[in-house]
């Protein structure tokens, strides 16, 4: 089968699976997959072993999809068959599971990238001997990465999390690339050369629109204390940010941190939580029948698709690919499970980094 599985571990290569699951998404880190087959070794594979902790890689057709390693492996046996089932994840993992661990605890002048790539340079370092496959960090964003002056590691704090809040600072997405290796972006501008429509090559599609998660109004306040009401908001208001869709009254309020200078975060704050809330009010779930697009080229996730769906009251927009799991079972043949919201719905939640402690007037005569 031309669009099969191999999965590549000690540089034999393993297919004729009988059950196929592999997920990529912009949103989860790390990519993994889960694979089965029905006879231990097909084919002449000799004494071929596969073992919990191996470096792999897996490829759908000619194209590799993940690189990482094994983390699971079930043999099991019945009456009518034996069966052997393998799970792993890219080598995104360890930055996910590990702490983070840099000498002295504390990073200073590094951009973002630079941060990033110190956490992860510890990682895919071989300790047996074996060939190493370390993770490298990258990035397509041209644009200025905010240095950071001093950065202090809390112990027992995962090296993705750290990673993961840094971005946010820099308004950048964190996931793992086909060879396993962190890259960060923002959301893409590539489309697909073929798209999704209702009575063409969607198997089953729903359609979610909430109302629960978005609001009317937000208020951004200085402080979380109510002023005299004689003495009005006056000083302690900041913006209001209204979304005109939702039709009753629903309000959330917002409250700057400490150190947020000119309240520039809370700000941009306010307009994300309106435009990110929006954008996740609706969200696309299809099953189509292939991992690919009329180009050949599998779904990627961060790929902006055209989708159309009238029944779903859905006119032709285009939005953008999320999560994608490629399939394949006895049951349902080769499917593809996309994960599908406007673009606006992975904008980056604007924090502050370091929030600093207020400062405390000086006493009278002091």
């Amino acid at each position: 089968m031309a669009d099969d599985l191999t999965l590549i571990v000690g540089g034999r290569k393993l297919s004729g699976w009988t059950s196929i699951r592999v997920s990529r998404g912009i949103e989860r880190c790390p990519s993994d997959f889960d694979v089965m087959m029905t006879e231990l070794y097909p084919g002449d594979v000799g004494a071929f072993v596969i073992q919990p902790g191996d470096a792999c890689q897996v490829l759908l057709g000619a194209d590799l999809v993940i690189t990482g390693y094994v983390d699971r492996l079930v043999p099991s046996f019945n009456a009518g068959q034996h069966a052997l089932r393998v799970m792993g994840r890219s080598k995104c993992a360890d930055l996910v599971d590990c702490d983070a661990e840099w000498p002295g605890g504390q990073i200073t002048g590094s951009s973002v990238l630079e941060i990033a790539r110190k956490l992860a340079l510890p990682y895919g370092v071989s300790t047996t001997g074996a060939d190493a496959v370390p993770i490298t960090v990258s990035t397509d964003v041209t644009d200025s990465d905010p240095p950071i002056h001093q950065f202090n590691l809390m112990l027992g704090e995962k090296a993705f999390e750290i990673i993961e809040r840094l971005c946010r600072y820099a308004a950048l997405l964190a996931y793992d690339d086909p060879a396993g290796n962190l890259f960060l972006t923002r959301v893409g501008k590539v489309s697909a050369a073929s798209g999704f429509t209702q009575g063409k090559n969607v198997q089953s599609a729903s359609l979610e629109y909430s109302m629960d998660q978005r609001y009317s109004e937000i208020l951004a306040f200085i402080q979380n204390v109510d002023t005299f009401s004689d003495a009005g908001d006056g000083g302690n208001f900041v913006m209001k940010v209204n979304d005109e869709n939702v039709p009753r009254h629903r309000r959330k309020v917002l409250i700057a941190e400490s150190g947020d200078a000119n309240f520039n975060v809370l700000r941009q704050r306010a307009d994300w939580e309106r435009s990110r809330r929006s954008g996740r009010s609706r969200r696309l779930q299809l099953v189509t029948d292939g991992w690919r697009d009329s180009a050949g080229k599998l779904y990627q996730p961060n790929t902006l698709v055209p989708v159309d769906f009238p029944a779903l009251k859905l006119a032709p927009t285009t939005w953008l690919i999320s999560d994608v799991t490629y399939k394949r079972d006895a049951n349902t043949g080769t499917t593809c499970e996309l994960v599908i919201m406007p673009p606006t719905a992975f904008e980056v939640q604007p924090i502050l980094l370091v929030k600093a402690l207020a400062e405390v007037p000086a006493a009278a005569g002091k």
